[in-house]
Parts: C-alpha cells; sequence; structure tokens
C-alpha cells in the first residue's frame, strides 16, 4: 500500500513553519495515541504514520530531501516502523511525561541512552585550515566515589518503590481520560534508595570533568560540528551513552578573513608604487609571495592568487587568496616633501584633467545631478 503524503498526512501546507508542525502532530498524536483507543486496532497505526511524518517533516535535511524527491528520498529506517519495538523517544521530547516514556507501558527498568553534548572548540584560522589535535575538558557525569555508585549512604541496592510498585508510572485522573505520568518518588525509575548518600543525593552519579583528544580535520570553518560518538552523558539502566558535538568556533584572524573556500586580505600600497607600478611582499598561510602591481592601480582593485586560499574538509578545489589594494596616503612630510606635491598637483591641473579619470566622471555626475535639481 502506498504511503500517503506526509503534508496530508498532518494536516498541514508544505511552506508550515516548526510551531504549527509540533502543533499538528500535538493535536492528532493525543487523537490516535493506542492508549486512548483500546477498542480500534487501526489506531496504532495511524498513530505511527503520524509520527513518521513529524518525524520526517521535523528534521530540516530529511524535509529537504523529502520535498524534492518525495518518499524516496528519505531513510526508510527512519519510519516509525523501523523502529524497533514501541514508540520512538520523538513522541516523548514532544508530550513529555503525559502518558509516561513509553505510551503507558512498564517503563521502570527500561534503557535509556544518555544525552548528547555540545563543546564550543575555539581554534585559529591556522589550525582551522590545515588541521589539528587538541585536548578539551568536558563536564561529565561520573560514579559517585563516597557509595561506589550505588546511591545508598550504606551501599545496599535499590528497593522496588513503594508508591509505583516498581512500574516507574503512576496513572492520575485528567477530565474524561486517565494518564501517566513519571513517579514523583522515584522519578520513573521503578526503584528507590531508603537512605541516599549525601554525596550525589541517591543518584550514584556526581558531577565531573573527563579529558578528550579531539581530531580537526583540515578545512573545518565556522559552525562545523565534530561528532565523537559515546562521549556524551553515560545512559540509564545499562542505556548506550550519547554524543559529543564539538563546535567550531574559528578566532578573527588580524590579516585573512575567509568566505567558503577564499581568503581576503588588505593589502596597503604606497602612492608612488601604486602609480608607477612594481612589486610587493603579501603573505599567504603557506609563507611570503611577490605580488605584481601594475601602474596607475587604483585603490580597491581586487588580485586574485590562485590556489592560495582553503580546501574544504568536504573536499574539492582549493579556493584563492584575494588581495585588495588600498591606496596609502604618505604622511609625516617634510615641506620639501610638500613643497614637491604641491608642484606635482599643479601639473596634473595643468593636464586638463586627464590624469583623474574617476574624479572627473565624479563631478560630472554631480553637475548634471545639481542642473537636475534647479528644474524640480
Amino acid at each position: 500500500m502506498a504511503k500517503r503524503d506526509f503534508y496530508e498526512v498532518l494536516g498541514v501546507s508544505r511552506n508550515v513553519q516548526e510551531a504549527d508542525l509540533k502543533k499538528a502532530y500535538r493535536r492528532l498524536a493525543m487523537k490516535h495515541h493506542p492508549d486512548r483507543n483500546a477498542d480500534d486496532p487501526t489506531a496504532e497505526e495511524t498513530f505511527k504514520e503520524v509520527k513518521e511524518a513529524f518525524e520526517v517533516l521535523n528534521d530540516p535535511r530529511k524535509r529537504a530531501a523529502y520535498d524534492q524527491f518525495g518518499h524516496a528520498g528519505v531513510d526508510p529506517s527512519a519510519g516509525a516502523g523501523a523502529a524497533g519495538g514501541g514508540f520512538s523517544d520523538i513522541f516523548d521530547s514532544v508530550f513529555g511525561d503525559i502518558f509516561g516514556a513509553g505510551g503507558g507501558a512498564r517503563q521502570g527498568n527500561r534503557a535509556y541512552r544518555g544525552s548528547d553534548l555540545r563543546y564550543d572548540l575555539e581554534l585559529s584560522l591556522e589550525e582551522a585550515v590545515k588541521g589539528t589535535e587538541v585536548k578539551i575538558r568536558v563536564p561529565t557525569l561520573l560514579g559517585c566515589e563516597t557509595c561506589e555508585g550505588s546511591g545508598s549512604r550504606s551501599r545496599a541496592a535499590p528497593e522496588t518503590c513503594g508508591t509505583c510498585n516498581g512500574v516507574g508510572q503512576v496513572r492520575m485522573q485528567q477530565g474524561f481520560f486517565s494518564v501517566q505520568q513519571a513517579c514523583p518518588n522515584c522519578r520513573g525509575k521503578g526503584k528507590s534508595v531508603r537512605d541516599p548518600c549525601g554525596s550525589c543525593g541517591g543518584s550514584g552519579k556526581t558531577r565531573g570533568h573527563k579529558t578528550i583528544a579531539v581530531k580537526v580535520p583540515g578545512g573545518v570553518d565556522n559552525g562545523d560540528r565534530i561528532r565523537l560518538s559515546a562521549e556524551g552523558e553515560p545512559g540509564q539502566n545499562g542505556g548506550p551513552p550519547g554524543d559529543l558535538y564539538v563546535s567550531v568556533v574559528v578566532r578573527e584572524h588580524n590579516i585573512f578573513t575567509r568566505e567558503g573556500n577564499d581568503l581576503y586580505s588588505e593589502v596597503p600600497i604606497d602612492f608612488v608604487r601604486a602609480t608607477l607600478g612594481g612589486e610587493i611582499e603579501v603573505p599567504t598561510l603557506e609563507g611570503r609571495v611577490v605580488l605584481k602591481i601594475p601602474g596607475e592601480t587604483q585603490s580597491g582593485k581586487l588580485f586574485r592568487l590562485r590556489g592560495k586560499g582553503v580546501r574544504s574538509v568536504r573536499g574539492g578545489a582549493v579556493g584563492d587568496l584575494i588581495c585588495r589594494a588600498t591606496i596609502e596616503t604618505p604622511v609625516s612630510l617634510t615641506k620639501t616633501q610638500k613643497d614637491l606635491l604641491r608642484a606635482f598637483g599643479d601639473s596634473l591641473v595643468e593636464g586638463s584633467g586627464r590624469h583623474s579619470p574617476r574624479a572627473n566622471s565624479w563631478l560630472d555626475g554631480v553637475k548634471k545631478f545639481l542642473d537636475d535639481m534647479k528644474f524640480t
């Protein structure tokens, strides 16, 4: 049986915003949740269809692929039917504890994956372009040394919670239907500690830090992320740990700025060299190179040095270094130098303005603008 269009399943338009998408999902998930439709054998399949549609459309990458290629553009394993037993955490993240962690099932001893962590890593431009290896210190949960991870002051094993009888959830009546929520006594674990450890409060874990070596590939840029599997928060009840995402932040450079694979640099050129032409040494990330300056160079002229930019971490051709000429006006002149410049300036005036074409065209534009204003 062919799948229905995901936008049709959720009853939203193709340009729906995130907030409206979640609102539509909540409404349909509440309506078709199996706990509220025990007598309807199709409720679970409808709920899974709604969940699958939301899971794809709520992910920017999957949504873009779906918009372009339809169902063939998204990974079939991302659907609800391939998620394994029960309903995935996507429902829990939207509804919290209204139905409990597993749609009403006994979840006291369920294994939970640990949370993902994020670390902002500052790098110099050189480190980002060439790659490096750095050690970072990140916060994490460690086994409590006082109680040796038992959570109990006497190190006794946790007992079955008397409030929920080990289920991890309690049922409450809200309006016309009953809902479940995590047990307030054991916080959904199904077990409780009679004499909690004073150091960890009965959790068996304390906050600490760990040092991790991160290999940064060459070519990374601002916003790129490096995923370190299983370096996040530890899981619960034997669940796998989360991941650590290292987000790259490249510090501002005093010479270069980066745009994609290209580097940009301001190159000051003295007045005489810009007028008569010459050569000047400019820095690159690989050392100095000689840049030839043609005569009559104007401020703002761009010089492109092929292959002196950056190779992206994703591969492809190396970018270029683009140098922007900035003509520098001489300062701290002596009287003799000033007299020479005045004489030089007078000689330019005698040339009927042909030595300053940009100034002449600008003055012509100003004159035309002012003349036009007289008739308005």
